[in-house]
């Protein structure tokens, strides 16, 4: 249920947005803009002119995605566009390398990645979309990501799902990023530091769905022992820097087994960490 203007006007006053509804309100302005980076320590200027033009392509851009969706699914799911409409990507533009902004690339007419620096990258949206209906995620979902890169999609899963929980291998980057949630009011995504080869077994329970936004050689045994029954792993699976990935769908299902199918080609920056050191074990490397 989206929240009143009343309530979102109050809480942009108080330099926090609540969510949902953050990008969708009169509240999402260039002051609450500004304040959101201030507040997640990336402070920018920005006239009210270039804020208006990047909201101006909001609508298109969400029009763009779900014919998208549709020619690939048949239907585009409407919690999907939904979680989109309601965050504003502009806000995770940013390098964290360079300490740049660049909030006026979102809703590009072309969807494509932009660099957040240390070798890390924001995927295009349309790709994002893609991913995240394959997730399909429902409210009482709990998450995974493997890459938390800019934390779009792990935003973008938070609208939808109970919980997110995301990793980030890249020091820098994985700091950086975990200041960025609050300022919008995302109460409901848990970020660390650390090798998402070995996933996050403290997670009571496990996952019912985990989603990898980089490109692993196999599937690392410890992500399927983390799935739980009736879940789904949606993970890119091919060589470092290569193009032939392919995006794999892992269902496991209520009895324990697991099943995997070969999905569309991508092409996603590598797993590094243990995913470089560690052998293939037996059969985990798809066919």
């Amino acid at each position: 249920m989206l929240l009143s203007r009343r309530a979102l006007l109050a809480g942009a006053s108080a330099g926090v947005l609540s969510a949902p509804a953050l990008a969708q309100s009169s509240a999402w302005n260039r002051d609450a803009f500004l304040a959101a980076m201030r507040d997640s320590g990336r402070p920018i200027e920005i006239s009210e002119g270039a804020f208006a033009a990047i909201q101006a392509r909001r609508q298109p851009t969400l029009a763009r995605m779900e014919a998208y969706l549709k020619s690939r699914f048949g239907e585009a799911d409407p919690a999907v566009l939904r979680g989109f409409a309601e965050l504003p990507r502009e806000y995770f533009h940013y390098n964290y390398e360079a300490r740049q902004a660049s909030p006026s690339n979102a809703y590009e007419t072309e969807a494509k990645p932009w660099a957040l620096g240390f070798g890390s990258a924001l995927s295009d949206y349309l790709g994002q979309a893609y991913m995240t209906q394959a997730c399909q995620p429902k409210p009482d979902h709990v998450v995974l990501e493997i890459g938390t890169g800019s934390g779009f999609q792990a935003a973008w899963l938070s609208r939808i799902v109970a919980k997110q929980y995301s990793i980030e291998i890249i020091e820098p980057l994985g700091r950086g990023v975990q200041q960025i949630f609050a300022p919008l009011g995302l109460t409901n995504v848990e970020t660390r530091v650390g090798d998402g080869f070995y996933g996050w077994p403290e997670v009571t329970g496990g996952f019912d769905t985990i989603i990898v936004t980089c490109a692993a050689q196999y599937v690392p045994p410890a992500l399927i022992q983390q799935l739980k029954p009736g879940g789904r792993l949606v993970i890119p699976i091919g060589q470092p820097f290569r193009r032939g990935q392919f995006l794999y769908i892992y269902t496991k299902d209520e009895e324990g087994r697991v099943r995997s199918r070969k999905d569309v080609g991508v092409y996603f920056i590598p797993m590094t960490g243990a995913m470089m050191k560690t052998p293939a074990p037996a059969g985990s490397v798809p066919q």
